[in-house]
């Protein structure tokens, strides 16, 4: 069977995660070409052995026999490369967000949708194997009709101003991953956002535009509820847990420790701290997510997470900024 051929734009940390998976984990596919604005970037083209290197994306899309892009790249390029990459023909995995706006996010789908091509959007919390056995919980209805969803997700530290300044703030750039994952968990669609925010971390982010902790209220269509806590520092590490509570019962997905072992002493009880950062967290779920995504393309199936997908996250990030600024309940109908 022939490979499919793939490229890489944009080498920063999560495109270094993707090329490293797709070149060691996938004998299907071969990465061709990697594109990256920074010329220095080749010295990461050549470690992993890619015959081409290059630093604009219409010459990526150039390179001969391509079938797949995958667009790792700034949030402010996305909506423009999967616009490219859609019209030249090309199966696109593309990170979170497709862009900032609404309208902008509705018009590159449907170019993709014109297109006739795939699209699947990063989110790779799903594919965590500890959330995964609890969507799969959920499916076998194991806990029931599930009534609240908890989800507690803090940050071991904010990222530079600079970047929350063009990322959208918290509720796209943060949140956006755990709107998602109520969506994903429940397997139902939020009718009402509700949120509260604050400025406990930095005042800076303050002056940016931005808040650093928050908790935000879903409520599907059905009435179930979710319950989302964020927060940019979190002193002991990266703090990643789920509960789903249901009429027959509750699921819980923990953190990850460097290892799970406990020191019981007259002094106390003492074990590791959670894991230190997303990179390490998620390590298995961007795996398999790019697994998940290759099977979808050699078999044809639905992508696992698509455009539509992107777009009602975005939309509920929108709803909860507005929830802020106007200090009430918004109807996921007012941003869609």
């Amino acid at each position: 069977m022939k490979k499919i051929n793939v490229a890489v734009a944009g080498l920063g940390r999560i495109g270094k995660i993707h090329l490293k998976n797709l070149c060691r984990n996938f004998s299907e596919i071969e990465v061709v070409a990697v594109m990256d604005v920074f010329n220095e970037s080749k010295l990461i083209a050549d470690e992993f052995n890619i015959p081409v290197f290059v630093i604009d994306f219409d010459e990526l899309l150039a390179v001969p026999d391509l079938d797949v892009v995958v667009i790792c790249s700034p949030t402010d390029t996305h909506a423009d490369y999967v616009v490219k990459a859609a019209k030249a023909g090309k199966q696109i995995f593309c990170e979170k967000p497709l862009d900032l706006s609404l309208d902008r996010v509705k018009e590159v789908l449907e170019i993709v949708n014109e297109s006739g091509v795939k699209l699947m959007l990063g989110f790779n919390r799903r594919f965590d194997p500890e959330f995964k056995k609890i969507r799969q919980l959920v499916v076998n209805d194991a806990i029931g009709d599930p009534q609240i969803i908890k989800i507690t997700s803090r940050d071991p530290g904010p990222p530079p101003v600079s970047y929350i300044k063009v990322s959208g703030g918290m509720f796209l750039d943060m949140t956006i991953h755990d709107f998602d994952m109520a969506r994903y968990i429940s397997g139902k669609q939020v009718k009402e956002v509700y949120a509260k925010g604050a400025v406990m971390v930095d005042p800076e982010i303050g002056k940016a535009g931005d808040i650093d902790t928050a908790i935000i209220t879903l409520t599907f269509e059905d009435g179930t509820m979710a319950v989302i806590d964020n927060c940019r520092k979190a002193v002991y590490g990266y703090d990643q847990r789920l509960e789903v509570f249901g009429s027959k019962g509750m699921a819980q997905a923990e953190n990850n420790f460097p290892n799970n072992h406990k020191l019981y002493t007259a002094a106390g009880v003492s074990g590791d701290l959670p894991l230190h950062f997303f990179l390490e967290r998620y390590d298995a779920s961007y795996n398999q997510e790019i697994r998940e995504f290759i099977d979808a393309i050699v078999s044809g199936s639905k992508m696992p997470v698509d455009g539509n997908d992107g777009l009602l996250s975005i939309a509920i990030g929108l709803a909860a900024k507005k929830s802020i600024q106007e200090n009430r309940p918004v109807p996921l109908s007012e941003v869609l």
